[in-house]
């Protein structure tokens, strides 16, 4: 088609997760609740790491990187979402749902990357220890991270180039509460079954290839620790089941939804929510119960905060 023709959709519906409006109240009061919850826990992670001396470490660093992640992960699709469970007609701009798509997989790549560099760092902290300092210089954290934002931007950038010249001239339909790109590319007026294996094919390479590196990382490490069992590898196994679950929270849902051929509706409407709403939520949780060191330095940062204000 010829460019004349191109994007005279100018919005998107979306029928949401559900039709059922007392499944939508108790809908919006968790999400909400979830929400607030989120944001709230992942600022008070980048909070204590940036102020609290203990903290800057490696692992913390990347931390406090991972919880800033997380807050575009709550805030890209819940606030939307939220909102339209208010609504019976819920729509999205053209813009806004190419807005959404990048910053989705932008914000995806990203996790990745620093998924893989918090599993390297507790893989040269056990495997490695005598060449800890070395190995993880100031240096290293941040080319990881400035790895981590040019891959998340790189890899969105490329799964937009699959939709920027397509013609959208009649449905504007969602399945969904958001805008996904298989579900976008199948409302083009043209035959898009090549862009659909191209853009699964990629972000399913891209999931499975980080989920594999990740693998390789935490076999060796487990293997060191069961080789050199003692009193202090307890400690390295509580750090390292609380990366496993946070691994396992993102990378299940994500999976599932760019190598299964097709998911069902309902099954990729609940994925998408347990990413969008409950890992957020979760990854202060398990990162905050499951840490000494955080946590007294959360208490340590609570009593600074009254009694400055006692002083005041």
């Amino acid at each position: 088609m010829d460019a004349g023709n191109h994007s005279v959709v100018s919005e998107f519906v979306f029928l949401g997760l559900t039709h059922s409006w007392e499944t939508q109240f108790v809908l919006l009061v968790i999400s909400s609740v979830l929400y607030v919850a989120s944001v709230t826990g992942n600022i008070l992670i980048v909070f204590s790491v940036t102020i609290d001396p203990h903290l800057h470490s490696p692992m913390y660093f990347f931390l406090a990187n991972l919880s800033f992640i997380d807050l575009g992960v709550c805030s890209v699709t819940s606030p939307k979402m939220i909102y339209d469970l208010y609504r019976k007609h819920k729509v999205i701009s053209f813009g806004g749902c190419i807005a959404q798509i990048f910053f989705i997989h932008m914000i995806g790549g990203v996790e990745m990357v620093l998924l893989i560099a918090m599993a390297f760092d507790r893989y040269v902290a056990i495997c490695k220890p005598l060449h800890y300092l070395t190995i993880m210089s100031p240096k290293v954290c941040i080319l990881f991270t400035a790895a981590a934002w040019a891959l998340g931007i790189t890899h969105s950038l490329f799964q937009l180039a699959f939709i920027f010249n397509l013609p959208f001239c009649g449905p504007n339909i969602l399945d969904s509460f958001y805008c996904d790109l298989p579900r976008l590319l199948r409302l083009a007026c043209t035959d898009t079954y090549r862009l659909q294996f191209m853009v699964t094919a990629n972000s399913g390479f891209l999931c499975v290839g980080s989920f594999l590196t990740l693998l390789i990382f935490y076999v060796f490490i487990v293997f060191t620790v069961w080789k050199h069992s003692s009193g202090g590898s307890s400690k390295a196994l509580s750090t390292l089941s609380a990366h496993i679950t946070v691994v396992l929270l993102f990378f299940g849902p994500t999976i599932f939804v760019y190598t299964w051929p097709h998911p069902s509706s309902q099954m990729d409407k609940f994925l998408a929510l347990s990413d969008a709403v409950f890992t957020p939520f979760l990854n202060p949780v398990i990162y905050t119960f499951r840490n000494k060191e955080m946590k007294v330095a959360m208490k340590r940062i609570c009593k600074n905060v009254v009694a400055y204000r006692k002083l005041s």
